[in-house]
């Protein structure tokens, strides 16, 4: 059942215009880690049945070795800051957006989660410390955004 749910929440992810690179650990489908559970599946590929193979890949999920030869050219492209400005990139920053205006303060809890208009939640915690431990390969618009919200590591 679980597996069934988080299926169809990464199916409603992809239908509302995400890329299967935006869905990352920390993207949650109502109340489910979809990025976390898609991850999952791609390194446990082996483990899954037949039915549950098929019906990934007709979303385009492949097993880890294959989605990490497909990422591998890109890497140096993207440090150079070319495809960097994912959406799952910008739903953060505008997560921590609407987190300032009513907070008034870049202190997140790491396991706060921000709700945001169009029902999908961010969880701003969990997003502010991957970043932050990744800076160094995070684009210079990305961290201009970042700095431009308070947040000092990202000057």
């Amino acid at each position: 059942m679980d597996w069934q749910r988080c299926y169809v929440g990464l199916d409603a992810l992809l239908e509302a215009g995400n890329t299967l690179e935006d869905v990352q650990p920390g993207v949650t489908y109502r109340g489910d880690d979809i990025g976390r559970w898609a991850a999952r599946q791609t390194r446990d590929w082996a483990q899954l049945n037949t039915e549950q193979r098929r019906r990934l890949e007709e979303l385009g999920v492949r097993p880890q070795a294959a989605v990490r030869a497909q990422k591998l050219p890109a890497r140096g492209a993207a440090k150079a800051g070319a495809g960097k400005g994912t959406e799952a990139f910008k739903r953060g920053v505008e997560a921590l957006r609407q987190y300032i205006a009513r907070e008034g303060t870049t202190v997140v809890g790491r396991q706060h989660a921000e709700e945001l208009p169009d029902g999908t939640s961010v969880r701003l915690g969990v997003f502010l410390s991957n970043h932050k431990s990744r800076r160094d390969r995070l684009s210079e618009d990305q961290l201009a955004a970042l700095a431009g919200l308070g947040l000092e590591w990202a000057a």
